[in-house]
């Protein structure tokens, strides 16, 4: 796979630094007016970003309360699947509209299909990448179709088995597509810290030969800030504008001063990250004058053996290096020297 991907005016790459997404979801509580606000808070917050979801319910599931279709325990215990899709789902005639203002803001908008219907809807929106949810990760038609557009296709892989990952980015390749992105995720919601298992992120890199991102579901900023240390090139974080309006997915939600946190802590946090060659930055050569060094501390008359204690290693390094030490010890000194000089190799007898 590629290690460089391109979402619209973005460029992600190894160099490039963390996109990063607010994600919407329901979070717009079916108010188209909030759901602009919420793309202005994302552009305030810093994201790179905006990503919707594109379903309708029957897209999902069917609307049945018999007990395969009952959700048990979590936020959304008591429903049936079909009516949360129905509360959660973005309306199709809002999403161009959406697009149009996260790109004039100089943002991203693509989203997540769930069918065929919703992937030729979002190539008629001419939305910039596909982003698999893992539950349809192993839906190989879905991932066909929306490979075959040749646009990058973002897989998460939430509840995805190995042979779920290599399968889908087989499919991929059999495509032609090659800019494929891998996004670690726990489906859990909120999740807990102790299931996020960040050190895997190198492994999926490694193993799937692709870059990888994180779609994080835990309360606050720690673990995605974190994973950027793993070399994570996208972040995606639920964004509301305040976690007490409710909706299906506020709860784990982040508000817009907090997602301006994250990203402000990620961009600190890339520049501390550095080079991974072991070498002094120039600052560093300079302060290195400040390490020790061999000093003449008492005044030396020529002729005179030096000794412990006439030389000493202190701060600065203007002198000898402090491994010559024990060759100088017993050495005469060739001229006189006063308190306070560095030692320098001219200063001893050769003999």
């Amino acid at each position: 796979m590629k290690k460089e991907i391109q979402i619209g005016r973005h460029h992600i790459g190894k160099d490039s630094p963390c996109f990063c997404v607010a994600e919407m979801s329901g979070n717009h509580l079916k108010d188209y007016g909030r759901a602009v606000e919420i793309i202005h808070a994302a552009k305030e917050a810093g994201a790179d970003a905006v990503k919707l979801q594109t379903y309708t319910a029957d897209s999902l599931s069917i609307d049945c309360d018999n007990e395969y279709f009952q959700i048990h325990g979590g936020l959304w215990d008591g429903m049936t699947e079909y009516k949360l899709y129905e509360e959660a789902s973005t309306p199709w005639e809002w999403q161009p509209k959406l697009k149009e203002l996260a790109e004039s803001l100089g943002m991203e908008c693509f989203s997540s299909p769930f069918d065929a219907l919703s992937v030729d809807f979002m190539h008629e929106c001419g939305m910039p990448a596909y982003k698999v949810a893992s539950y349809e990760i192993n839906d190989i038609p879905l991932i066909r179709r929306i490979a075959a557009l040749h646009k990058p296709v973002i897989l998460a892989t939430g509840v995805a088995t190995a042979e779920d990952i290599e399968r889908a980015l087989q499919v991929c390749r059999e495509e032609g597509n090659e800019e494929v992105m891998l996004l670690k995720c726990v489906s859990a919601y909120p999740t807990p810290y102790e299931e996020c298992n960040l050190a895997m992120i190198p492994t999926l890199a490694q193993t799937y030969d692709c870059m990888v991102g994180l779609s994080d579901h835990t309360m606050g900023s720690v673990v995605p800030v974190g994973a950027v240390a793993y070399g994570i090139k996208m972040v995606e974080k639920h964004l509301t504008l305040r976690r007490a309006d409710g909706g299906p997915d506020g709860a784990f939600s982040m508000e817009p001063e907090e997602f301006k946190e994250m990203v402000k802590n990620i961009r600190i946090l890339e520049k501390a990250m550095g080079e991974s060659e072991y070498k002094l930055t120039p600052k560093q050569e300079k302060e290195r004058q400040g390490s020790r060094s061999l000093f003449v501390v008492q005044d030396v008359k020529a002729g005179e053996i030096f000794t412990p204690q006439n030389v000493r290693s202190i701060r600065p390094g203007c002198g000898l290096h402090t491994m010559y030490y024990e060759e100088v010890l017993g050495k005469k000194a060739v001229q006189d020297i006063s308190r306070g000089t560095p030692l320098a190799w001219e200063m001893l007898d050769k003999d």
